[in-house]
């Protein structure tokens, strides 16, 4: 895709203001260089330089800085785990992407504004392009959608029917082989009809914005995104133990922030529900990372915090009110 680059490593970083922290992680995404961002946006932006902070930092020899590998240390018949299983390369590309609409779509507004009609249209181009991406990567992730399941099923009943020619014509050795490929296509047919089935059917536990604490490693998270089933690689749910979970990969997965004072080099995980527990109590506890600032407009009176538009939007989700708590208006009253 012209002027998106999607790459097998990234180094992220976010320093100074209200970030208070420096986070360095190999997150395996670069999108534009600052020489691109800068020529693509010429005006004032919301997000351009807290953007130009998420791009990758170079060493002096042209490797991209890597991640320090950390084991958490924590309670329990888990201990020695690396809390790293769940970071998520391609949770946190999501998100960077986002960020990039984002700003794109600021600098279209700011264009307009300043009838620089010209540049507003090459900015609509670029994220026509990016929005493209985004469909493309959502598409990737449903990948056995109820339509793939429906071809399966119809490829199934055509080799059906050629598997009883071929025992009718007593060619056995292609009965074989059309035996086995049955086999393999049903089980793909089976697996294509459940993920289908999860994404139309999916009860979500969490909500976005809200803080929750991993059971096994216990940080302290915010949900900033979430899929019906998991849709990583199998390559990372092998690494992350997905098979081992009691629900196995189809159900809920959260893309999650972890607070920086926690661990500073995870930044985003990908984490089953069945891993993941909400705060019993309102929880108004500090909370630090670098991306809470684009995804959430603040934090509402129960501690969690408030998603803006765009991002209940890419996830159809509504708006969470905070639930009002009629004590304080009874005990207001008979003052």
């Amino acid at each position: 895709m012209p002027g998106v680059c999607i790459s097998n490593s990234l180094a992220t970083y976010a320093t100074g203001g209200s970030y208070g922290a420096l986070i360095m992680v190999n997150s395996d995404v670069r999108i534009l260089s600052k020489n691109q961002i800068n020529s693509m946006i010429p005006g004032p932006s919301l997000w351009r330089q807290d953007l130009l902070r998420l791009y990758p930092a170079k060493s002096n020899s042209g490797r991209l800085s890597s991640r320090i590998k950390a084991t958490w240390p924590f309670m329990g018949n888990h201990k020695g785990m690396d809390v790293n299983i769940e970071h998520s390369e391609a949770a946190n590309e999501d998100i960077v992407i986002f960020f990039f609409q984002l700003d794109l779509e600021t600098q279209i507004q700011y264009a307009l504004n300043m009838e620089q009609y010209e540049a507003a249209q090459q900015l609509r181009n670029k994220l026509d392009e990016v929005e493209a991406e985004i469909t493309k990567k959502r598409d990737a992730k449903r990948g056995s959608s109820k339509s793939e399941a429906q071809d399966k099923a119809i490829y199934l009943l055509r080799l059906r029917a050629e598997l009883q020619k071929a025992v009718e014509n007593e060619n056995y050795s292609a009965a074989a082989e059309l035996r086995d490929e049955i086999s393999k296509l049903e089980a793909e047919a089976l697996a294509a009809s459940a993920k289908a089935l999860a994404f139309e059917n999916v009860q979500y536990a969490f909500r976005l914005g809200q803080k929750v604490r991993h059971k096994k490693f216990d940080y302290l998270a915010v949900i900033c995104g979430m899929d019906p089933v998991c849709c990583e690689s199998n390559s990372w749910m092998e690494v992350a133990n997905v098979d081992k979970l009691i629900r196995g990969p189809n159900q809920p997965f959260y893309q999650i922030l972890v607070d920086v004072r926690a661990d500073p080099n995870l930044l985003v995980a990908y984490v089953a529900e069945e891993n993941l527990v909400a705060n019993q109590q309102p929880n108004k506890d500090r909370f630090d990372h670098p991306y809470a600032s684009f995804l959430f407009y603040g934090i509402d009176t129960a501690g969690d915090f408030i998603p803006i538009k765009q991002l209940r939007e890419k996830y159809n989700r509504p708006r969470h009110e905070v639930p009002v708590d009629n004590s304080d208006e009874d005990n207001d009253s008979n003052l």
